[in-house]
């Protein structure tokens, strides 16, 4: 060939093909390459399935699976064959090529270009769509199998008397199916002109016909099936206005019809529905009219009607029938919404009373005995004393607890107490040396329970512990101790082989320890090593000497992920939380059934509904799956997770939901009958904290049961923010043992305040009955309070304790130096017709890192007390002292204390002496912030004081009382 760029000509380089090792080596690259990615994708798939053999649930894993793969491939394979034969069809009509015009002639490089790779071309495009189709129809497999193992509710919607099954299994699915055809339509509409415009047979600038006798009639079809499946959605949207939201000034998310709806929208789509099927079927004539000329005016006539009849008329309507008698056209519709709303969420047997707010005692005196019998007050906070439990008893810096300690009954002599209960639980951030062995292999669990009396404290302030040190003993007896799964678990370990695990330390040192348990994925088979070496990205899980014979692999290790893995279709509770049950620790999880086609039934996001001051602040405390907008919940599942073996059982809770009935279909097997629970698993069941926080948010607007109150909006409530913190986030429920006027007894009780929409003061008081296996359990309970009279709420009992000269001087004068103070759980009681506010008060100062109780506040009736022990201010609000000496006021006075009566014997004077040496000690320890030496000093007081005592009136001394069993007359914070 000559050179064409006109340059000198010279010898021609062969540029010849690649020698034969480099193609091997290529060829090599790329088959390992293949490998690397099959092996990675079968590394997912395999390590999988391992686990969930692992844990018994490996049905829960196939039937996902099968069901994915089901409908990947029925619903790739229409989507393929849907576009790949309008694709063919349409190259099939095309018309014969003669005379070009310039517009074909442009376009016949294009056909002669992919004339060869017609076939492989065909084959592309619908392999994609197919795969882009099946993928998102594999993403449907809990609609899928709702719809397929669907039961029946019992109830019908009150407009179209339809099973509410319909709309909560049956329209989801019918709604995907529209979509997906509507998804063929389209695409293969677009792929049939496509091919028509490249052949021919539609052209856009050609003189004559713009398309072709087989393309109009091919095209009219296709937009015949497009009109039709319109009308199908017309139709079915006359059932979705029964769970359709809506702005209305009564409830941001208002669910059902209004009158609107039903006068004006209902009619319209069902006149839609009709013009819809008629344009399809011109559609369909223009495969004899060929023409479309009918078809174009009925679309168009669709269009206009569309705009006319679903858009304006409904306007109309609501401009000239509704706003002039809102409240008389929207009542019968409200009450729908009451009606349905209250059943939805489980609170239309919410038993509301009046409560007048106010004592009716001429003597307060005479109450002070019935706080006792109206609460076990409980003044250790659980989100405040975790500190104090890491500083005692942590033992060893790689453990520790969670930020948020949990409340639960546990009994003692015979009589339920209130108990704050924490897991000692490995903290790998607290490993003296941080590798790979150290993190996976030695370091593995933590250990014990650590548990403390929730209404008392010490003579310093401290939990009284009823499980402590390590190992723990106390009064939960023997148990299964070592904790591998638990909430701050998060990472993986290597168990049972030849690397011995650090158990726990003592004086004599290190006690090493071989997981015996039966849990994980055994790591002997050389093909798990190697999948779990590319799951986790660590190579040295496939080589290392640490691994061996009985070597097993622990993750997924938290309570909430091991119970969503095996349970995908339940909604988890963000609070697990702990409870010695027949020799082992169990982690027991609320799990919750919901679905968000409950007709007429309002909607809630349960992410904003279950956050509070604790999920803003803490962590560890989660809220409910952040975004899903529901309008149904059942706590339908009470799950437990093994802290030792992991053994995950799933629980039947609520045997009436027909939600988890359902699922049970879809997965059977997996859930136990309700029957199977024991009596001591029984007996640490509660109420879940976030459906009452759900059910609270729903009360505030629908305790009211008639429209005409619902629609004024003059009963709305509010969730008041928690006055103890600046996070002006909503104040968390408490769990507390506390009697309703209406019981007979204190049960265990979960309860919130209410205030008026947009004020302060105090609208109601709620609290469920919170006790698992009694006959009340569950039941709501609303104290509503009149609105003539003024009762302060929880922000304003606040502001009165930090108004108050008195209180305010001792809280400066205990913020002093490097000490803050820490406000508890502001807990509401019942008492009299009044409310009794209580709430401790801790300091973190000094050389202390963690709070101690130091005051408690009392308010009733316009009365406040701010003393160092609960029963010293309930004898002050009550005006009952007790027979104990009472404490000076803890105000920073320095004066001295009056001191009892003084005698000539040399014994009592050495006594008051001592004792006033150790009064001043103690003034000058809290001017210092020095807490570990005021509590000292409090405690030799306490001890001078009684010698003192027993001299004067001619007893001896006698050893061994250390204090703290009574009210100390020294002031310090004591058991109550």
């Amino acid at each position: 060939m000559p050179d064409r760029g006109g340059g000198p000509t010279g010898p021609r380089i062969r540029v010849g093909r690649p020698s034969r090792r480099v193609r091997t080596l290529l060829m090599t690259l790329g088959v390992l390459a293949v490998l690397g990615m099959a092996f990675t994708m079968f590394a997912g798939f395999w390590t999988d399935w391992l686990w969930y053999r692992s844990v018994n649930y490996s049905s829960v894993f196939t039937t996902t699976l099968w069901t994915k793969i089901g409908l990947f491939s029925v619903f790739g394979l229409l989507m393929a064959l849907s576009v790949g034969f309008n694709i063919w069809l349409a190259h099939r009509l095309r018309p014969p090529l003669s005379a070009m015009s310039m517009e074909q002639q442009s376009l016949d490089r294009y056909r002669m270009g992919i004339a060869p790779y017609k076939k492989w071309l065909l084959l592309a495009i619908t392999a994609l769509v197919g795969l882009i189709a099946g993928a998102s129809a594999s993403g449907q497999w809990r609609t899928w199998l709702m719809w397929v193992n669907g039961v029946s509710f019992g109830q019908k919607d009150p407009q179209f008397h339809l099973d509410v099954s319909f709309y909560a299994f049956d329209l989801p699915w019918y709604r995907f199916l529209l979509g997906f055809g509507f998804a063929a339509a389209i695409l293969s509409l677009i792929a049939a002109a496509l091919t028509h415009y490249l052949y021919g047979g539609l052209r856009i600038t050609s003189p004559g016909a713009r398309a072709t006798a087989a393309a109009t009639g091919h095209l009219s079809v296709l937009l015949g099936i497009f009109v039709a499946l319109k009308a199908v959605a017309y139709w079915l949207d006359r059932y979705g206005l029964a769970v359709k939201s809506s702005d209305f000034k009564a409830t941001d998310n208002w669910t059902g019809l209004r009158y609107v709806d039903a006068n004006a929208y209902l009619p319209a789509k069902t006149i839609l529905f009709c013009i819809a099927v008629i344009c399809a079927l011109l559609f369909f004539a223009t495969l004899w009219r060929r023409t479309w000329q009918l078809p174009v005016i009925g679309f168009g006539l669709m269009v206009l009607s569309a705009i006319l009849i679903g858009g304006l008329y409904p306007a109309i309507v609501q401009k000239f029938q509704v706003q002039p008698n809102e409240q008389a056209k929207e009542a019968p519709y409200v009450n729908k919404n009451l009606k349905a709303t209250r059943e939805a969420y489980g609170i239309d047997d919410a038993q509301v009373t009046e409560y007048s707010g106010q004592s009716s005692a001429e003597d307060p005196a005479q109450l002070r005995d019935d706080v006792g019998k109206a609460a076990s007050i409980r003044i250790m906070d659980p989100n405040i004393v975790s500190p104090t439990f890491q500083q005692l008893q942590q033992i060893r810096n790689y453990y520790g607890f969670p930020t948020n300690l949990d409340v639960d009954r546990y009994s003692k002599d015979g009589k339920d107490q209130d108990t704050v209960i924490g897991l000692r639980e490995l903290n790998l951030n607290g490993i003296p040396k941080n590798n790979w062995i150290n993190d996976h292999f030695r370091y593995t669990h933590g250990y014990g329970v650590v548990a403390a009396e929730g209404t008392s404290a010490d003579s310093q302030g401290r939990p009284v512990f009823t499980e402590s040190d390590l190992p723990s003993k106390g009064d939960l007896g023997t148990y299964q101790q070592r904790v591998y799964y638990g909430e701050k678990t998060s990472t993986y370990s290597i168990v049972g082989g030849p690397q011995k695990e650090i158990d726990y330390s003592d004086d004599s040192g290190e006690k090493t320890y071989s997981y015996e348990g039966n849990s994980g994925v055994n790591l002997s088979n050389p093909i798990n090593r190697a999948a779990y070496a590319v799951a986790f990205s660590e190579p040295q899980i496939l080589y290392s000497g640490a691994i061996g014979e009985g070597s097993r692999i622990l993750y997924n290790r938290t309570p909430k992920e091991r119970v969503e893995a095996v349970a995908p279709w339940l909604t988890i509770d963000g609070d697990a939380y702990p409870a010695v049950v027949d020799g082992k620790i169990q982690w027991i999880v609320d799990a919750y059934t919901t679905t968000n086609g409950y007709p007429y039934a309002s909607r809630t996001t349960l992410g904003d509904t279950t956050a509070d001051s604790l999920t803003a602040t803490n962590n560890s405390r989660a809220v409910v799956a952040q975004q899903n907008q529901v309008n149904y919940i059942r706590n339908s599942v009470k799950a437990t997770v093994d802290a030792y073996s992991g053994e995950v059982k799933l629980y039947q809770w609520d045997t009436q939901d027909p939600v988890l009935k359902t699922w049970m279909k879809a997965f059977p097997n997996t859930v136990e009958p309700k029957s199977e629970i024991s009596q001591s698993l029984m007996a640490h069941l509660r109420y879940p904290q976030d459906l009452f926080k759900v059910q609270r948010e729903l009360l505030s607007r629908y305790h009211v049961d008639d429209a005409t109150t619902f629609l004024s909006g003059s009963e709305v409530w509010q969730v008041p923010d928690d006055p103890t913190n600046k996070s002006g986030n909503a104040v968390p429920p408490y769990y507390l043992s506390m009697k309703m006027p209406d019981q007979n007894s204190q049960a265990f009780s979960l309860t919130t305040t209410f205030t008026p929409n947009g004020r302060d003061n105090l609208s109601a008081f709620m609290a469920v009955d919170a006790e698992a296996g009694t006959s009340d359990y569950g039941k709501i309970r609303i104290l509503k309070l009149p609105t003539n009279t003024t009762v302060n709420g929880p922000k304003q009992v606040q502001s009165q304790f930090n108004s108050e000269q008195d209180i305010a001087e001792t809280i400066s004068l205990l913020s002093r130096g490097d000490s803050n103070v820490e406000y508890g759980n502001l807990l509401a009681v019942p008492l009299d017709g009044g409310l009794l506010y209580v709430e401790p008060v801790y300091v973190r100062g000094g050389g202390l890192k963690y709070p101690l109780l130091r005051k408690v506040l009392v308010t009733y009736g316009g009365s406040t007390a701010f003393e160092d022990t609960l029963d010293q201010a309930l004898n002050k609000i009550f005006g009952a002292e007790g027979t104990t000496p009472q404490p000076p006021e803890d105000d920073g006075d320095t004066t001295e204390p009056t001191p009892p009566p003084t005698t000539e014997d040399p014994t009592v004077q050495e006594a008051l002496n001592d004792a006033q040496k150790a009064f001043e000690d103690g003034q000058q320890a809290l001017k210092d912030g020095d807490w570990e030496a005021y509590g000292r000093a409090q405690e030799d007081l306490e001890e001078a004081l009684r010698r003192a005592e027993e001299a004067q009136s001619g007893e001896s001394p006698e050893s061994g009382d250390g204090g703290g069993a009574s009210p100390s007359p020294t002031g310090s914070p004591d058991s109550s």
